[in-house]
């Protein structure tokens, strides 16, 4: 069923029965929640940061809120939204959050996700494990494009909607309605207006607010190796890719090309203040560089290629998040970075696209590369003459593009210098227990960070945790509040008061927790959360000018979206692990993966916060909630 060019190499990874964007036009609308549900459930998660002086005025400010100016701006919101039904409240507002911070990309807002190894291991080879996943990520391009990709679908009840019946029914519904036939067998079509984006895509630095550009009519990859920019095409007139052994003698000559370093390398520019990098980027084009900046913003996506082996886990964070600086172009909407024992990656920009839409790519590249490599270790390369084929981008610098990049290089490397990467593996349970206690897998990994920040530093903080909304057209994410008076508590007991309880009663109060939290996660993604419609109504309040409401200037208002602890999780067959920088100075970073009998956490952090004592903390924290779930007595 995969379709074959001349060459005979598949151009695509499956042929769906059911196109792509199949449910797109029927996906039900994000709700803009009640403002009475929004006070409350703000409110709500106040409560355990605030003392009760505190919490008396932030209440009285909320109720005024709710009853004076945030009711007429939720009335504006609502006629807003009805008036543009062909997207969500929160995409506009989303998009200039993004797109207006001014803050580097990197550390700041770009993430990274690293793939598993080939569990072939000669497959693990970096010439060819970049050659097969350059072709994997073609054909996903080329699936895409064609509406082949099967469509995006959370399966509650896979026996029924996951099935070839069920497929061939569905495609014949009207694209109007699809949504419903799918609603009826309890699966859950989801957002796709992001994927586009994944490739020919980047961020381009421009004053106040950067801009989204994509060019699908570009047909070159761009490679980066050893801060050096090279370009090849790897789709040809008729929109067929590239013969595999073509691709594979392109990266061998790149690989084996002796160029030197740049004295100045452009890549660091990407890591720039983006106001900063606005200027130098226009001094860039004046002085005769826009056709090799019009090649690094338009290629397909951009392959870095790493001349170094990872040594261990947290160098693979480090290589994954930030790098050197030099080989990674931050503003393309991912980097594919493959070093030298074959160990893959993907940094990618968050203001186009959330997780979901990576993590899909991440997974069919995975699965590609696995099952039907398009190369294998006896492979040889095509006899093609890539001197011709491969173009090595030459940037014209005049003296203050040099300063420029000269200091941004400086910055880059003290930010790097004081940045933390620290991670633990705890073996001691994992899904497979809680599920069995029928306690949720994610609230128990967000209790042991509340009681490890307790433990360590005697509070607890405003805490996030990233939700997909993606069930909703151009839904994005949504914030979990999982620091909440059950998990203050809860993690109380364990670490102040453990002689008053006893395991019975420990066993309760994490269930309560586990309760809570599953609520919250359920409003998230249904769009009942209370973050974004509160970012709304503030975002509708300040594009009238003049002061924004006294609930907006509320400290406690300021403190809550001040996320010290900032949370996201995913597992998945492909990936090794995920992380992301803190998103504030004296916060951490945390990615976690829940498995089936163990739990990884991986936490990033600055010099006024230490990671590693935290590490220990989360892990003394799991091992206690893990003893008093197993019924025995802490410390036994």
């Amino acid at each position: 069923r995969r379709g074959y060019s001349s060459a005979g190499a598949a151009e695509f990874l499956h042929r769906s029965v059911v196109p792509t964007m199949h449910y797109q036009k029927s996906l039900p609308r994000l709700p803009v929640p009640k403002l009475e549900d929004t006070i409350r459930r703000y409110l709500n998660a106040q409560k355990p940061l605030l003392n009760d002086d505190q919490f008396r005025k932030t209440e009285e400010l909320a109720h005024h809120f709710e009853k004076g100016i945030g009711r007429e701006l939720h009335e504006q919101l609502v006629a807003q939204d009805n008036q543009n039904k062909h997207t969500s409240y929160i995409t506009g507002p989303w998009f200039d959050m993004y797109l207006k911070a001014r803050e580097p990309v990197v550390l700041n807002f770009n993430a990274f996700m690293s793939f598993n190894p080939d569990p072939k291991s000669e497959y693990n080879d970096q010439l060819i494990r970049a050659t097969n996943m350059t072709v994997s990520a073609i054909r996903f391009m080329k699936t895409f494009r064609a509406g082949y990709l099967e469509p995006e679908v959370f399966h509650l009840n896979p026996e029924k909607s996951d099935t070839q019946l069920f497929k061939n029914i569905i495609r014949f519904v009207p694209s109007s309605v699809s949504w419903f036939g799918a609603y009826m067998v309890n699966a859950y079509p989801l957002d796709m207006s992001q994927y586009f984006r994944l490739f020919n895509s980047t961020r381009v630095p421009k004053l106040n607010r950067d801009e989204l550009y994509t060019d699908e009519t570009a047909k070159h990859l761009l490679v980066l190796r050893n801060g050096n920019f090279y370009v090849f095409d790897v789709i040809d007139r008729d929109g067929n890719m590239l013969k595999p052994s073509e691709i594979q003698a392109h990266l061998k000559y790149i690989l084996s090309d002796n160029s030197p370093a740049p004295a100045f390398p452009l890549g660091y520019l990407s890591s720039e203040n983006r106001d900063t990098w606005a200027l130098l980027r226009k001094n860039l084009l004046d002085n005769g560089n826009e056709e090799a900046l019009q090649k690094v913003d338009s290629a397909v996506f951009c392959l870095s290629l790493d001349d170094f082996p990872v040594k261990d886990f947290v160098h693979l964070s480090h290589t994954m998040l930030h790098g050197d600086g030099a080989n990674r172009w931050y503003d393309k909407s991912f980097n594919l970075i493959v070093t030298k024992d074959g160990t893959a990656g993907i940094n990618f920009e968050h203001s186009w696209g959330d997780g979901v839409a990576v993590l899909r790519f991440q997974n069919e590249v995975f699965k590609d590369t696995t099952k039907a490599p398009a190369i294998s270790p006896e492979s040889q390369p095509a006899s093609v003459d890539s001197s011709r084929a491969v173009q090595k981008l030459d940037f014209k610098l005049n003296d203050a593009l040099k300063a420029g990049i000269t200091k941004a290089k400086q910055k880059f490397d003290a930010t790097v210098e004081s940045l933390s990467l620290n991670m633990i593996q705890f073996h001691e349970g994992g899904k497979d227990l809680l599920k069995q206690k029928k306690l949720s897998p994610d609230a128990v990994a967000q209790l042991a960070f509340q009681m490890a920040f307790l433990r360590q530093y005697n509070q607890t903080v405003a805490t996030y945790e990233s939700c997909s909304t993606a069930a909703f057209k151009h839904g994005r994410t949504e914030t979990i509040r999982p620091a909440s008076i059950h998990t203050k508590k809860c993690s109380e007991a364990f670490v102040r008061e453990l002689s008053k309880h006893s395991t019975e009663d420990l066993q309760k109060l994490i269930a309560e927790c586990s309760k809570y939290h599953g609520r919250l996660t359920k409003e998230a993604a249904m769009g009942q959360g209370f973050d974004r419609h509160l970012f709304g109504l503030r975002y509708l309040a300040s594009s009238k000018g003049g002061a924004l409401p006294d609930f907006y200037q509320d400290q406690a208002y300021a403190r809550l979206n001040h996320n010290i602890l900032s949370t996201s999780t995913l597992v998945s067959p492909a990936v090794q692990l995920g992380g992301f920088g803190p998103v504030v100075s004296d916060g951490f970073g945390v990615g976690y993966q829940v498995h089936d009998d163990w739990i990884g956490c991986n936490v990033s952090s600055y010099p006024t916060r230490n990671g590693k004592e935290f590490l220990q903390c989360v892990y003394k924290s799991l091992e206690d909630i893990f003893s008093v779930l197993k019924g025995k007595k802490i410390g036994s």
